[in-house]
């Protein structure tokens, strides 16, 4: 079997994120926020969708570390086992029913956070935790 990206067309430099806004949220832990994802050549998806920061915020607060975890979230039907559904709330900032997809943990750069939506309550939250501790095998 060959490995490689043989039949991949090349990455198209034009759709990476723009420069960060004067006016970006500071990614905070545990925050609801619109990201910005772009075409990459992998599964991801297009658009501004709503995405929830995972990393710490002394991670956060890095300036010399551009980079945060969030996790995907989208509206789905399906329940599954790794989804965390997020009822909508002045709170969360949220206008559906939303999933908090653990299975889906990606690493993006901060200058791809648009807007800050609101936050998680900690129900949710601890709902969030066990999620993302059965996605990632932890203890």
């Amino acid at each position: 079997m060959r490995r490689g990206n043989h039949n991949r067309p090349a990455p198209n430099n034009q759709n990476k994120g723009s420069p960060c806004p004067l006016s970006a949220p500071k990614p905070q832990a545990r925050r609801d926020l619109g990201c910005k994802l772009v075409s990459r050549p992998c599964a991801e998806q297009q658009g501004v969708r709503p995405a929830l920061i995972i990393q710490n915020d002394r991670g956060n607060a890095s300036l010399s570390y551009p980079l945060t975890i969030v996790a995907s979230m989208s509206r789905t039907e399906r329940e599954l086992p790794l989804h965390v559904r997020i009822a909508p709330s002045e709170e969360n900032g949220l206008t559906d029913f939303t999933d908090v997809k653990c299975e889906q943990i990606m690493t993006i750069e901060k200058s791809r956070l648009v807007r800050r939506r609101g936050n998680i309550n900690p129900e949710e939250l601890g709902r969030v935790d066990i999620a993302l501790k059965l996605s990632l095998s932890l203890p």
